[in-house]
């Protein structure tokens, strides 16, 4: 069953005052987080880019700026009441936070499946955390059911006017700070984080492009704003804006502003993440960097501009992270998985490793089955990670084996 929207002020007067508004409300209780240019990504893609480093924010998303301005507008009776939320990340402890630092109650509902460290995270905000259900849709309806229980008011992550215009902070801070910006290019989840910003450039700099970009998984504001049926599905790094069921007000805000929203394949996300941190010294979640995503599938549209896009989040599990960077390396070329079929006699394996040290790579992991997976008992199995410096390098030492006889695969 749908549930309404909750709201501090009509659609209409989602704009630049109460954006500015809220700008001042929040002062002080989020970081003004740094915008800064990216030689290493202007460079990938061919633009003049900026980033704002809103993983900084204490809980590591710009969650905290929908957050606290929402809580912000509380009546004294709500405030004394307490507050819910549902969210299975960035949004459940931006809510916990500020709800602490205003002396308000916060309960927190999340799936059953949610990760222990969000919930133990969630909690050391001080929130009251309730795990219920199999999917987000059955813990926001349970969330919906305790607030109309115990008088609690329900803080949505991006279908309430106080969220959005809270989120639209974020692009006043980015021209503020970087003025010579011609396009501006924002995540969409939910859609409160683009609908607030693009609200704000509306009528401070009509004259701006702005972008969305969601992952091609989960496309559903692009489909919406095309009047097509959503359909969206199946796992993505970029959990943070996987969503179906995008918030109204958003999409009327950017049905009313003509904004366009780009999708991006799941492995222009890992790019993403990868350039991120390697390049720009930066850790990003999947959603988080999704602009840069969008800078890479797209890099025609964004020739010769000055781009400004947001680090969004940063709360990335560090196995995720990991994975990320060592498949980007093997993309690269930067490492090589070899296998080979090699003659089961003394010095072979000696003979290969200073080929392949002869011409400069450096063998980091060796698999060598010698009584079972051979195709005969004359010969054994060989499987070696080699690092390289880059493709080039990488065809020296296959030429350098084969110049051996060795059969050698990339696996």
């Amino acid at each position: 069953m749908s549930r309404p929207v909750v709201e501090q002020f009509s659609l209409p007067t989602i704009g630049l005052a109460e954006i500015r508004a809220a700008a001042a409300r929040i002062q002080g209780a989020v970081i003004r987080t740094p915008t800064l240019p990216s030689h290493a990504v202007g460079r990938a893609v061919g633009a003049e880019v900026w980033l704002k480093l809103d993983n900084l924010q204490a809980t590591g998303a710009f969650k905290e700026r929908g957050a606290a301005n929402r809580l912000a507008l509380l009546t004294a009776r709500e405030r004394a009441a307490g507050v819910i939320a549902m969210s299975a990340g960035n949004h459940a402890q931006a809510v916990a936070r500020h709800a602490s630092l205003l002396g308000i109650a916060a309960t927190i509902v999340m799936p059953k499946f949610t990760p222990s460290t969000k919930v133990v995270r969630t909690e050391s905000w001080g929130a009251r955390v309730v795990l219920h259900g199999e999917t987000l849709a059955e813990a926001a309806a349970h969330a919906h059911d305790l607030a109309l229980r115990d008088g609690l008011t329900f803080i949505h992550p991006y279908d309430d006017a106080g969220v959005i215009a809270g989120q639209g902070t974020m692009a006043l801070e980015m021209v503020e700070d970087a003025p010579e910006l011609d396009t501006l290019v924002f995540p969409v989840g939910g859609g409160g984080l683009l609908a607030g910003c693009a609200a704000a450039m509306a009528e401070l700099n009509p004259r701006l492009k702005v972008y969305g970009v969601e992952v091609e998984g989960y496309p559903a504001m692009a489909q919406r704003l095309a009047g097509q049926p959503v359909a969206v599905g199946g796992p993505t790094i970029a959990e943070g804006i996987a969503v179906r069921d995008v918030g109204e007000a958003p999409y009327a805000l950017l049905k009313r502003l003509g904004i366009e929203v780009l999708v991006v394949p799941e492995r222009a996300v890992e790019q993403a993440v990868a350039l991120l941190a390697e390049g720009a010294k930066v850790v990003a979640e999947g959603a988080g960097a999704a602009g840069v995503a969008a800078l890479l599938t797209h890099p025609g549209r964004f020739a010769g501009r000055r781009v400004g896009t947001t680090v969004c989040g940063g709360n990335i599990d560090a196995r995720a992270l990991s994975n990320v960077l060592l498949r980007q390396l093997l993309r690269d070329g930067r490492i090589l998985r070899l296998h080979f079929d090699i003659p089961d006699r003394p010095g072979v394996l000696s003979d290969i490793s200073k080929r392949i040290a002869d011409a400069g790579g450096n063998v980091i992991e060796v698999k060598h089955q010698q009584l079972f997976g051979a195709p005969t008992v004359q010969s054994t199995e060989l499987e070696l990670m080699i690092e390289v410096r880059d493709s080039a390098q990488g065809n020296a030492i296959i030429a350098a084996l084969e110049a051996g006889q060795y059969v050698v695969r990339r696996v």
